[in-house]
């Protein structure tokens, strides 16, 4: 038996209840990248009741939906992705990671600096292709690392690979991971390297490393670990967990290769749980303000799922979610405090016959990790900090 969760990273379903403490009143990713996209052809989430969450432009109802669908309310404080993550798993996480508006304060740049031998440029909130054009040509001259941050709570890192090679640039991040505890706990430090020439600079994605908070008690993933059930990342989330408990992880490029490692990882047919990021709707649209670009992941992303629900088995479960909203038509680039879709699948269901069971709205991601723990007969218990 295999239970496959599959996160699309940032396609949030609506404001939240309390969507207005984080400044995110009237934000609705789903809602507004559909009916900014009039032309949107999702003819197999259609199928699977996508549309019976609430009224979705483009995507009506579906009186005999083969899926049972709904959204969630995400108890945790914050509306990042490791903590979206982790509440899956179990971890409701009560304080809100710190974040820095303003940069970090002197006592840790400092410290860091101390640590590493290295001065610091930067210290902003910022993107970070305008970070590297502004303190590129600083950085290559001086040696000092570029550290930024941005609405998250993040300490990212950014250097030239011919400056600092990149197996350095992780180790001064994992010098950072080790200096940053509470109260400077920030979620993920991020070692983001680039190449090119000033006015040409280039991050390369694919060698980007993430040194997260490590969860702070026993997740779902902890559970299966121990109970001898195989996990398996695809995409960025063995990272979010510290690499803790899994049995394999690959790390993606794009929605594209990660909807194929999936498949393959799949088609094994071992009995497994698989945890897959699809990173593209928040990186590439929703921090872009790229509705049309996030439409087209959408639609990727629906002519991909015959061959995902073909390859589940007659026991096998599908959970298809998403971790917090990045709406692209609201202001600025942030992630937006939402609701998040649910769809649960399993051939078990009834194909077509009356409408599968709405799920409504779930208090709590951590159903989810509940539902796949369940199904693998394994002990678990809510964590809470």
């Amino acid at each position: 038996m295999k239970a496959v969760l599959i996160v699309l990273d940032g396609v949030g379903g609506g404001g939240a209840p309390d969507s207005a403490r984080y400044g995110d009143a009237g934000a609705d990713t789903l809602g507004h990248v559909l009916a900014a996209n009039p032309g949107i052809r999702l003819p197999n989430l259609y199928a699977m009741g996508l549309g019976n969450i609430r009224p979705l432009a483009g995507v009506p109802e579906n009186p005999r939906a083969i899926a049972s669908c709904g959204r969630m309310r995400e108890l945790s404080a914050g509306k990042d992705t490791i903590t979206g993550h982790w509440e899956m798993m179990g971890i409701v996480n009560e304080t809100a990671f710190p974040t820095y508006p303003y940069g970090f304060p002197p006592d840790v740049i400092s410290g860091f600096e101390r640590q590493t031998g290295r001065k610091v440029l930067g210290n902003v909130p910022a993107s970070g292709t305008e970070i590297i054009e502004k303190f590129g040509p600083a950085h290559i001259e001086t040696g000092a690392v570029i550290v930024y941050t941005s609405a998250d709570s993040v300490f990212q890192i950014t250097a030239h690979v011919d400056v600092i090679p990149v197996e350095e640039l992780y180790a001064i991040c994992l010098t950072a991971r080790q200096l940053l505890v509470a109260p400077h706990h920030v979620c993920r430090v991020i070692a983001r390297p680039f190449t090119g020439v000033a006015g040409a600079f280039r991050r390369i994605p694919e060698k980007r490393k993430d040194f997260p908070f490590p969860p702070p008690g026993r997740t779902v993933i902890d559970a299966l670990a121990e109970g001898g059930v195989p996990v398996y990342s695809i995409g960025k989330v063995g990272e979010m967990f510290s690499m803790r408990g899994f049995a394999g992880t690959v790390k993606t490029r794009n929605n594209a290769e990660g909807i194929s490692m999936l498949i393959d990882r799949m088609k094994t047919g071992e009995d497994c749980f698989i945890f897959a990021n699809l990173n593209d709707f928040d990186t590439l649209y929703g921090h872009r303000n790229d509705a049309a670009g996030f439409a087209k992941g959408l639609e990727e992303f629906d002519r991909a799922l015959p061959s995902i629900l073909d390859n589940l088995g007659a026991k096998d479960s599908l959970f298809i979610t998403a971790d917090h909203g990045c709406d692209p038509t609201f202001p600025g680039t942030d992630h937006t405090r939402e609701l998040v879709p649910v769809i649960y699948y399993s051939k078990r269901f009834k194909t077509g016959a009356a409408p599968a069971a709405p799920l409504n709205l779930i208090s709590g991601f951590m159903h989810i990790g509940a539902s796949v723990a369940e199904s693998f007969g394994v002990d678990w218990k809510l964590e809470k900090t």
